[in-house]
């Protein structure tokens, strides 16, 4: 097989990729290029063919979100790596050779994510992974280096290379044969979440999540949905739901989801005194449609869940009542699973 595959996926995105692929080719010299495309109805196809006949190309049949869409191609794509790289993704130089390095000499490490920066802010990390990832009790996720919209500048802060609960989506590398285990992405998440389920899902069955400050690579975001869209406020909260459901423990999981619908009710009502209406009914519409699949999840699971999945109680609690914005304070007001 090949030793690595980048695989973008893209819906639509010719301006994208005329933007940010020359950047992948240029700087990809040990990996195959792949374009997955979720049936676009632009000049995207057209685009890679005359601009990068080297660049293949995978053609799903319809626009199926990230997790089907990345789902249908890599079943055409023979690699021992995936890596799944957002359209909307510039990549620097040697940005694939420590990512390999890890697989090489860390044959338990099945995940990894680089450092995340902003594409508009370089100095900054991105919202969507930042220096990877972690989840409270109650399924709320946040980063090194981002908490709920607290984005901190690169400061060198995060330049080690740790283990994390969850890999950014946005440039996600995965070995294929843990891909295949776990049977990819949950499709019914659609996007949103689908990566931070499958990391769970990777971690319950003994795999380890890495973050490796050496591989840098810059993102826009927000450019399927925009942060302040509704359809996106659906799809996270909902999949959050979803995703608890398969794979919290089996000690206390009845109250963790009874907490985690309060306070998503206690978001709505947030959002309603901001005027934000069109969310707060995305978020009721989350609930019923998690309630009518409930069931169809709940079967899904496994026994042997790990029981240390999160590193802090409450997130909400700590940002919002004890105001602790940056990360490395969780750790400085020993704040670790004693909000």
């Amino acid at each position: 097989m090949n030793k690595i595959a980048v695989v973008i996926l893209n819906w639509n995105g010719v301006k994208l990729l005329e933007q940010f692929l020359p950047s992948v080719v240029q700087f990809s010299p040990e990996a195959i290029i792949y374009v997955a495309d979720n049936a676009s109805t632009d000049s995207s196809i057209a685009y890679v063919k005359e601009h990068f006949p080297t660049v293949r190309i995978v053609v799903n049949d319809g626009n199926y979100g990230y997790a089907q869409g990345y789902n249908d191609a890599l079943q055409y794509i023979d690699a021992d790596i995936y890596a799944l790289v957002n359209s909307d993704i510039e990549v620097t130089e040697n940005w694939l050779q420590p990512i390999l390095d890890t697989f090489v000499k860390e044959p338990k490490t099945a995940i990894i994510q680089p450092k995340i920066l902003d594409f508009k802010s370089k100095a900054y990390f991105e919202y969507a992974g930042a220096a990877g990832g972690f989840i409270d009790k109650y399924g709320y996720p946040f980063c090194r280096g981002r908490i709920f919209d607290t984005i901190e500048k690169d400061n060198n802060q995060y330049d080690d290379n740790c283990e994390l609960f969850w890999a950014s989506g946005a440039c996600f590398f995965i070995r294929s044969t843990v891909y295949k285990e776990l049977k990819g992405f949950d499709e019914g998440f659609f996007a949103h979440q689908e990566e931070i389920d499958l990391c769970w899902r990777a971690i319950n069955l003994g795999h380890t999540i890495k973050y490796n400050s050496q591989a840098v690579v810059y993102h826009v975001g927000g450019a399927t949905l925009q942060q302040g869209n509704p359809r996106k406020t659906f799809l996270n909260f909902r999949n959050s739901l979803l995703m608890l459901t398969k794979n919290l423990p089996k000690e206390g999981f009845y109250g963790i989801l009874f907490a985690r619908l309060v306070l998503d009710g206690i978001a709505g009502v947030q959002f309603l005194t901001q005027g934000k209406f069109k969310h707060t009914w995305a978020i009721v519409k989350a609930h019923f449609s998690f309630y009518s699949l409930f069931y169809k999840y709940y079967k899904t699971r496994i026994n042997f869940q790990t029981q240390e999945y999160y590193i802090v109680k409450s997130i909400v609690f700590l940002y919002y009542v004890k105001r602790i914005r940056v990360f490395k304070d969780i750790f400085n007001n020993n704040q670790i699973n004693n909000p």
